[in-house]
C-alpha cells in the first residue's frame, strides 16, 4: 500500500513537471448552468478539507488564489456574478 508522504511527493513531482506553470490560453464555450456549476466546484472544492485530498494538500496559495480568479473571470463573462452571491446566499441560509 502507498503511503501518504509517497502519494504526496508523487503529486509534487507532477506539479514539478518543467511547463506546469505556464500559462495557456483555453477558448471555452460553455453554457451558463456549467460556468455556475464549475465554480460552485471549485469554492467547494478550495474550502473542503485539505485532508481529504492529497492534490489539496499539495497545492500552494498562489494556486487556490489562480483556481478562485479563474472562478470569478467565468462567472463574470457570463453575467452571473450577481446571481452566484444570491445563490450563496440561498445556500447559507439553507444549512441554518
Amino acid at each position: 500500500m502507498i503511503t501518504k508522504n509517497e502519494v504526496a511527493k508523487v503529486f509534487d513531482t507532477i506539479l514539478s513537471i518543467p511547463g506546469m506553470s505556464e500559462t495557456v490560453k483555453i477558448d471555452l464555450k460553455i453554457s451558463r448552468k456549467n460556468v455556475l456549476l464549475l465554480s460552485h466546484l471549485i469554492t467547494l472544492g478550495l474550502n473542503s478539507k485539505k485532508e481529504d485530498s492529497m492534490l489539496l494538500e499539495c497545492i500552494s496559495s498562489e494556486s487556490q488564489q489562480d483556481l478562485k480568479s479563474i472562478s470569478e473571470e467565468c462567472l463574470l463573462k457570463a453575467g452571473l456574478v450577481e446571481l452566484n452571491e444570491k445563490l450563496a446566499v440561498l445556500g447559507d441560509t439553507a444549512k441554518l
